[in-house]
């Protein structure tokens, strides 16, 4: 398998996780094969934010994404446990992973090599392969060992991208935030997308 057009993605436990289920609608409206996987408190957040009861590793991703006929084909789930399935190998090649969002355990998992799942050994994965990981973590506020955590992932190479949404596009809904994130992440990956908010210098400057 080729690295285009193939992303992982993990959804772990933190809260925000409307910025995974978001990011994986566009990236396969946008024709990418996104390898998923979710964890299990990533499903359990899905259920007290999304008000999906129920929802779980068995549930049809029509329950949870929103998705037309041709972006299902693109998205392959794998279970948390799976630690034999195919992104676990060095081998299997894909663009980059993304953690989205990225609970402080997960962080301080990846960040000290503690590869008890598929997600945070992909992450192993991606780091010992130089290949780009983004991870981006939802907490408030920081604690001295977050952010220890934080600072050895970027250090080992990981990119950091705070679910910290900007206003400077004057967004109007919820979604113009949740967007805002996926944008960040696109542009640091240099995916090209449809969701403009690049910054066009100040109203009255403008032409």
């Amino acid at each position: 398998m080729t690295p285009e057009k193939h992303l992982v993605v993990g959804i772990s436990g933190a809260s925000g996780i409307r910025y995974g289920i978001r990011f994986v609608e566009h990236a396969t409206r946008l024709g990418w094969t996104v390898h998923l996987m979710v964890t299990a408190s990533g499903w359990r957040v899905m259920q007290e934010e999304e008000n999906l009861p129920g929802v779980g590793s068995s549930s049809p991703l029509t329950d949870w994404l929103h998705l037309g006929p041709e972006q299902q084909p693109r998205i392959v789930r794998y279970g948390i446990r799976d630690i034999a399935a195919k992104p676990a190998s060095g081998t299997f090649g894909a663009r980059a992973m993304v953690v989205i969002p990225a609970s402080m355990k997960t962080c301080a998992a990846i960040a000290h090599g503690y590869s008890d799942d598929l997600l945070t050994r992909c992450a192993d994965v991606f780091l010992k392969e130089a290949r780009p990981l983004v991870l981006v973590p939802r907490e408030t506020p920081l604690g001295l060992i977050h952010l220890r955590n934080l600072t050895a992932l970027s250090e080992a190479g990981a990119h950091i991208v705070p679910a910290m949404p900007g206003f400077y596009t004057n967004p109007e809904t919820l979604d113009d935030l949740l967007d805002f994130m996926s944008v960040k992440v696109f542009n640091l990956l240099g995916i090209e997308h449809d969701l403009g908010m690049r910054w066009d210098g100040p109203r009255n400057a403008r032409k």
